[in-house]
């Protein structure tokens, strides 16, 4: 199913994000990891490109294999990155062939060494621009676009990022997918702001289970999500216990997905680090069905 077809029915829409990994033990785990996952057949199955989209070919791999080996919709993830206009059309060109047609249309992060992002050469600089590259040669793609409920780290306020938003909707965007946050308030704040600036399209929280407290620290390093304290002084107590941690990150996780549920959210997207016991615990405490039919050929 497209993105701009899966929230039209008011069908609740469970999606999931890998990357790809590094080396076969890694894909043999995530094999395993996607086999788990698809039995509680989640709308689509999305995956990221690697740092400076240095994964991009291997993130078509991924979702054919997702597609074609355990019949389940993928999206892959596209980005501006070291990219000139003609090779995104290569590679949009690349994925339609391989029967995908859902995009997560990202500008993408600054290479390493980078402080700031620069387009290559006869490339593009923003998400916005790329949302107009696919409509404007795969017209029929489904697109999701990233929001960022407290403010890109980039953005010189949440009015401009907001603005930034808009501009991706307007340019052909299907649904919007937010980055990980650990305070629910911030997602609502973000979806009336949304509502008051013209943006109609689907708002799908993301979250991400906390299942390792320097992990988590690391990957908050990097964006500008606020860590609550209460959980802080919860991981903190536990740090010598992965075990503690584990728990401590699942629970809050399920609270945070009852409560946005209850507040008529259209569907959660997971980041779920390649691994898949957290999300079958939160899956399960949320009562999402699971196949028990072998859906791997």
């Amino acid at each position: 199913m497209q993105i701009s077809e899966l929230y039209r029915d008011g069908t609740f829409g469970l999606s999931v994000e890998i990357f790809p990994p590094r080396n076969e033990s890694g894909d043999a785990e995530l094999f395993k990891t996607l086999e788990e996952l698809i039995r509680y057949q989640p709308a689509f199955v999305s995956c990221t490109y690697g740092a400076g989209g240095s994964t991009s070919k291997r993130t078509i791999e991924l979702c054919a294999l997702i597609q074609n080996q355990l019949h389940n919709t993928a999206t892959a993830h596209f980005t501006c990155v070291n990219s000139t206009r003609e090779e995104l059309v290569e590679w949009l060109q690349n994925a339609f062939d391989a029967g995908i047609t859902n995009i997560m249309a990202l500008r993408g992060d600054p290479p390493a060494g980078q402080e700031t992002f620069v387009p290559a050469d006869g490339g593009l600089k923003y998400a916005n621009e790329l949302v107009t590259l696919i409509r404007e040669h795969f017209p029929k793609m489904g697109i999701g676009v990233a929001g960022y409920p407290e403010c890109h780290p980039e953005a010189s306020d949440a009015n401009v990022d907001l603005t930034n938003l808009k501009r991706k909707v307007d340019a052909g965007a299907d649904a919007i997918y937010t980055q990980l946050f650990f305070n629910n308030e911030h997602f609502y704040q973000f979806r009336e702001r949304c509502s008051q600036a013209g943006i109609d399209r689907p708002i799908i929280p993301g979250i991400m289970p906390i299942t390792e407290y320097r992990r988590i620290q690391r990957i908050m390093s990097m964006c500008s999500s606020e860590f609550p304290a209460d959980l802080v002084g919860q991981l903190e107590a536990a740090q010598d216990d992965l075990e503690a941690q584990f728990e401590i990150g699942v629970e809050y996780a399920i609270r945070q997905c009852e409560q946005l549920i209850k507040e008529g959210v259209p569907g959660i997207h997971f980041y779920v680090l390649n691994r898949s016991q957290a999300c079958k615990r939160i899956f399960d405490a949320l009562g999402f069905p699971e196949t028990q039919e072998n859906i791997a050929t």
